[in-house]
């Protein structure tokens, strides 16, 4: 440890805060939070036995910053905060192994939908779900429509329009055409969410009636979907957990590591009925497991709005992650660590369920740091710069000169970043001049940073550009006039794979197997995919309307 280091440790306050641990590129490869600093930090610096991932992070430390906060639950808001603006390489990164899905409806609506989603948004709707293994989300979708006549489209509601088909076949009550009531509507959806929340008991019968009238009726199409639907809800009905009340919804965590991987599986209650389990291979360098969970529910509950009524955990955890899941979704979870009974044997399964996915996860997980984390690693030795925890590749594309386009893709620690992706139509280049268009896509994504411009804030820490050394060059006169020269460049030439650098005449060339040759491959095709996909709907909206001014 460096004397300077060891002054900083020395001078830590004992107040509550975050700490952010930085490597010899200055660049933050951890936050973390503490009840006392001074005390906190500490554990890292320390004789005392620690293990792999600790070790590994502690070796990579040169320096730290501290935020001081008044109160352990404002640290706790702000590390969750900061882990998801840097995304540090050892910090909790939640990699799920499915985005289940969940049946959104909006109450503020007149005409509500039951609709379909992946994704969970502060939007004032109701979720209900997730819904896992043996119950399709599209067999409760078909009962709502056979049983309680709800809509299922998105079609607009502001004027009448002519009801589909499900009208015709008594699955909707075709609010559309106002062939019912609002309040005839309305009385529909709350037996279809009193349904949803296992409330509501009437849908057996009513289907069994159904198969009975179709298959008196020689109708044995419908009669056989009717029977589908009937064995779809004694499968969920067979998921009650008879010793639970019914309406009890939790979320039962539980957590496993060698020491080098983690896994944390969540055990989801819904209404009485396990719905399955999710898991997630987690990174982290916590110091014990206490910790570990507490911070895997920070992260967890800041994305997740589907807030159960209780967490259930093998360890006790703190308060405060029942006040910091109440200030995201406005629910007060009850946190219990249960010694017996029915949640006591969900928690056993949810751990059977994590020390399985942990072995399988293993390699797995291994190869995807290698592919990523470490491939990154070994590309910054490789070209000696700073860091490439931050890529942009920029490819361009046109048909003889014609809607003419450019792409910008992002890959953080060597995964895809989407949200950040950009993309441009070349506005001043005549004819098909690549080198001029990607010197106008530069100059425009760098002076837009230049002028402040929030969206283009962030600066790459290392740029790709497709193709040889002519785009490279124009890539290189586009940085330096906008005041960006000093930004590490390179190119990436299809045909052999060649890396160039400004001004080295001779490129680098990596074996084919070379985990960070294939990282460069993965985000170059990517950009080339992006700009593609842009230049192809520009061409069509042309093409179309060139055939309406004919016509």
């Amino acid at each position: 440890m460096t004397q300077s280091l060891q002054d900083k440790l020395d001078r830590l306050p004992t107040n509550s805060g975050v700490y952010l641990m930085k490597d010899i590129h200055d660049k933050i490869i951890y936050v973390g939070k503490a009840v006392v600093l001074k005390n906190r930090v500490k554990q890292y610096f320390n004789n005392t036995q620690k293990a792999e991932k600790v070790a590994a992070m502690v070796a990579e430390v040169v320096d730290f910053e501290y935020i001081i906060t008044n109160t352990e639950f404002d640290a706790l808001s702000l590390e969750a905060n900061l882990i998801k603006k840097y995304w540090p390489k050892y910090n909790i990164l939640l990699k799920d192994d499915k985005r289940a899905p969940f049946i959104r409806v909006n109450l503020k609506d007149v005409y509500p939908v039951f609709e379909v989603v992946r994704k969970l948004k502060r939007d004032g709707a109701k979720y209900f779900g997730p819904f896992f293994f043996g119950i399709r989300v599209n067999d409760i979708i078909a009962v709502l429509k056979i049983v309680y006549q709800v809509r299922t489209c998105t079609r607009k509601m502001d004027k009448p329009s002519r009801a589909c088909l499900d009208y015709h076949i008594k699955q909707c009550l075709a609010p559309c055409e106002r062939l019912c009531t609002v309040i005839e509507y309305e009385t529909a959806v709350q037996q279809a969410i009193a349904f949803l929340q296992g409330k509501e008991y009437s849908a057996k019968l009513k289907l069994q009636q159904m198969m009975e009238v179709a298959a008196n009726n020689q109708d044995f199409e419908n009669a056989i979907l009717y029977r589908n639907q009937l064995n779809m809800l004694d499968n969920l009905n067979r998921k009650n957990i008879a010793e639970l009340r019914t309406a009890v919804s939790l979320d039962v965590i539980a957590f496993a590591s060698d020491g080098q991987y983690s896994v944390v599986s969540v055990l989801f209650v819904r209404y009485g009925k396990m719905l399955g389990i999710k898991n997630f291979v987690v990174v982290d360098v916590s110091i014990n497991d206490d910790e570990y969970l507490y911070k895997f529910c920070t992260q967890f509950y800041h994305y997740n709005l589907d807030a159960p009524q209780e967490i259930v955990s093998s360890i006790p955890l703190s308060p405060d992650i029942a006040e910091f899941v109440y200030s995201f979704t406005k629910i007060r979870p009850i946190l219990t660590v249960p010694k017996r009974g029915a949640k006591f044997d969900l928690l056993v399964t949810a751990q059977k369920n994590v020390d399985d996915y942990l072995l399988k996860s293993r390699t797995k997980e291994q190869v995807k740091r290698d592919m990523t984390v470490g491939a990154v690693s070994q590309l910054e030795q490789i070209l000696g710069i700073k860091s490439a925890r931050r890529m942009e590749c920029y490819d361009i594309s046109n048909i003889s000169g014609t809607d003419k386009v450019a792409s910008q893709t992002v890959f953080i620690n060597g995964e895809p970043a989407k949200k950040q992706y950009r993309k441009y139509k070349i506005k001043t280049v005549e004819g098909s001049d690549d080198f001029a268009s990607m010197r106008e896509t530069l100059v425009r994504r760098f002076g837009r940073a230049k002028q402040g411009d929030d969206k283009f804030a962030e600066l790459p820490d290392l740029i790709i550009i497709d193709g040889g050394k002519g785009q490279l060059s124009a890539a290189v006169d586009a940085l330096v006039a906008t005041g960006y020269g000093h930004l590490d460049i390179i190119s990436l030439a299809k045909r052999d794979e060649e890396i160039y650098l400004p001004n080295c005449p001779d490129p680098i060339v990596l074996p084919k197997s070379h985990n960070s040759l294939k990282m460069l491959q993965r985000i170059r095709d990517e950009a080339h995919r992006f700009a593609i996909t842009f230049h192809r709907q520009l061409r069509d909206k042309r093409m179309l309307e060139s055939i309406e001014d004919k016509g």
